[in-house]
């Protein structure tokens, strides 16, 4: 059954939410391995896995991962060799799979393994690797700091692009020997693109291959995302003081309860008004999808999202103080993301949405005139006229309509 996020608001609340997002020891047939980026010793996690709780139940091998980021986040990474027939040739492309804010690498796998990606990766003889963010449930750990010190969350996506992707492309590399295939989503695509134009990933990279693309939040509208951004700027009064940004704590349900009582607030129907009217998402789908969502993510990872609302470009985090950004950066504003500095030989595929309120058509289409010197033999775009922001990642048809074109793209690059 399909049906609009309207129909249950525990959907549209955790999806608002969300959009605010070594040898291995072989599980089902499993093991965790430490590839240290920074040279510590992980202690062991505290769950089992997300090998164990969606990948190996469905008959895939999984393999279970943590590698050490260069500023001590310990992330945590599945490995899916092969498809559930098995077999096949060891001569495997890898993809590197990425998800959003507020959600981990679970978030792929809410559908049934013939329309989820991953697993229609791994049946369609890819080597698919799926990374957990730093502050999510599998990855809450630091070679020195607990997630109870602030110090833990002092970050924002800064460092996601500047650490995360590395150390993760390092492991994929460095166990298989080839370039790697890149798929993200929202918050996925934004670090790719900051890395990218940083010259890093580069040397690893085959392609990349981008979901709702979300570069510039320019034609953010919607009354909800506009209060919401300038809620986190200006008006966090009973969040002052907390680091990690946990939407089940009692402060920030505090904050989002009184966030919605403001005039001409509609949250009942959160999803629609933050992303877009989802065309196509499974009620049992979201029911398994709110089982782990939303996750922690860092306040300051919050607030540089607003801060890309209210000013329309790709910066890195603005600290409000002249000083203090002469301090991080010598300079006293915050250094530009220039995307034209991307390589124009990488092959990209970019798919979005016509009624997204996140990645909307006119903030992607100044994604791409920066792109505009981008080789036109290796830019692949799609236009999905239907599709918001969560279609991408949970709709029932996203495997025909978007999942198969990505399929194409990666298998037409040598």
């Amino acid at each position: 059954m399909i049906m609009s996020a309207s129909g249950f608001p525990s959907l549209a609340l955790g999806c608002f939410l969300l959009a605010l997002a070594v040898a291995p020891h072989v599980v089902h047939g499993s093991s965790r391995g430490l590839t240290p980026g920074g040279g510590a010793v992980a202690p062991p996690a505290s769950a089992a896995g997300l090998c164990a709780s969606g990948i190996t139940i469905h008959g895939y091998q999984c393999q279970e991962f943590d590698v050490v980021t260069k500023d001590g986040y310990i992330l945590s990474v599945q490995r899916i060799p092969e498809g559930r027939a098995g077999g096949g040739s060891t001569n495997k492309q890898p993809v590197f799979i990425q998800h959003g804010v507020l959600a981990d690498g679970s978030a792929w796998l809410v559908n049934s393994p013939e329309q989820n990606l991953p697993l229609i990766l791994a049946d369609n003889g890819f080597d698919v690797w799926i990374a957990n963010g730093r502050g999510t449930q599998f990855s809450r750990r630091h070679t020195s700091l607990s997630p109870a010190n602030p110090e833990f969350w002092d970050w924002s996506w800064d460092e996601l692009a500047a650490f995360d992707l590395p150390a993760v492309f390092d492991l994929i590399h460095g166990k298989t020997g080839k370039k790697v295939h890149y798929v993200g989503h929202s918050l996925g695509t934004t670090i790719a693109l900051a890395s990218l134009s940083e010259g890093k990933l580069v040397d690893k990279l085959q392609s990349v291959a981008l979901l709702s693309p979300v570069a510039y939040l320019t034609h953010v509208t919607t009354a909800l995302g506009i209060v919401a951004a300038r809620s986190f700027l200006g008006e966090v009064g009973s969040l002052i003081g907390l680091a990690e940004f946990n939407p089940v704590s009692k402060p920030v349900t505090d904050f989002l309860e009184a966030l919605c009582a403001r005039p001409g607030l509609d949250c009942y129907d959160f999803l629609t008004a933050f992303t877009g009217p989802n065309c196509c998402l499974n009620v049992s789908t979201a029911d398994l999808f709110l089982t782990n969502y939303p996750q922690s993510t860092s306040m300051k990872n919050l607030v540089h999202l607003s801060q890309t609302v209210r000013d329309g470009g790709l910066t890195k985090y603005n600290y409000e103080i002249p000083s203090t950004n002469m301090m991080h950066y010598g300079d006293a504003s915050p250094p530009v993301y220039n995307l034209s500095n991307i390589p124009h030989d990488v092959p990209m595929f970019l798919s979005y949405g016509g009624l997204d309120s996140l990645a909307d058509p006119k903030d992607v289409q100044l994604l791409l005139d920066s792109l505009k010197l981008h080789d036109v033999e290796k830019l692949t775009v799609q236009f999905v006229k239907d599709y918001a922001h969560m279609d991408f990642l949970m709709g029932v048809n996203a495997k025909d309509i978007v999942y198969t074109q990505v399929l194409s793209f990666f298998k037409n690059q040598h």
